[in-house]
C-alpha cells in the first residue's frame, strides 16, 4: 500500500512541476518567448536544484521497477512525465540568453540535462523489455552510462562558473 502512495505522491509532485514548466506554452503569446533573466547563478542553481530532484525521483521509481515494487506501465507513465519536465527545463535554456561569461556553464547543462532524458528514455526501454521477459544488460550499462554523462556534464558546468 506504501508504494502505491508513493507513486501517487510522485505523480502530484511532478504532475505539479510539468504544469508549471509548460504554463507559458498554453498562454498565447504574439511575440516569441524569451525568459528573461537578471541572476544567472540562481537561475541556474533552480535548475541543478529541479534536475536533482527529477533524478533522485526517476532513480527511485527505476529502483522500484526493478525490484517489482512498481510495473512497467506505471514506470512508463511516470518517466513520461519525468522526460516532459525535463524537455521544458532545456526549452527554458534555450530561450534564456545568458551573458558569454556564462554561456559555457549553461550549455554544459543544457547538455547534462539532454544525457539526463536519454537516461530516462533508455529506463523506458528497459521498462518496455520486462513487460516481456528480463532487461538486457547491455541496457543496463547504457543507462549507467548515460546517468555517468549527464553528472560529468553537470560538474563541469559546475567548473565553468565564472
Amino acid at each position: 500500500m506504501a508504494s502505491k502512495k508513493g507513486i501517487i505522491i510522485t505523480a502530484i509532485i511532478l504532475g505539479a512541476i510539468t504544469g508549471a514548466s509548460f504554463l507559458f506554452w498554453v498562454i498565447p503569446q504574439e511575440s516569441p518567448s524569451t525568459i528573461v533573466v537578471t541572476d544567472y547563478q540562481n537561475y541556474l542553481d533552480g535548475v541543478k536544484k529541479i534536475h536533482q530532484i527529477l533524478q533522485e525521483s526517476i532513480e527511485t521509481e527505476f529502483q522500484n521497477l526493478i525490484e517489482g515494487k512498481t510495473s512497467p506501465e506505471e514506470y512508463i507513465a511516470i518517466s513520461e512525465v519525468t522526460s516532459s519536465q525535463v524537455t521544458a527545463q532545456i526549452s527554458e535554456f534555450v530561450t534564456t540568453k545568458p551573458p558569454e561569461e556564462w554561456q559555457d556553464s549553461y550549455i554544459s547543462y543544457m547538455e547534462a540535462l539532454k544525457k539526463f532524458n536519454a537516461y530516462i528514455v533508455e529506463t523506458k526501454v528497459a521498462a518496455n523489455m520486462l513487460k516481456v521477459g528480463n532487461i538486457d544488460t547491455e541496457i543496463i550499462k547504457k543507462i549507467e552510462l548515460l546517468k555517468t554523462e549527464s553528472q560529468e556534464l553537470a560538474n563541469k558546468s559546475n567548473e565553468l562558473r565564472p
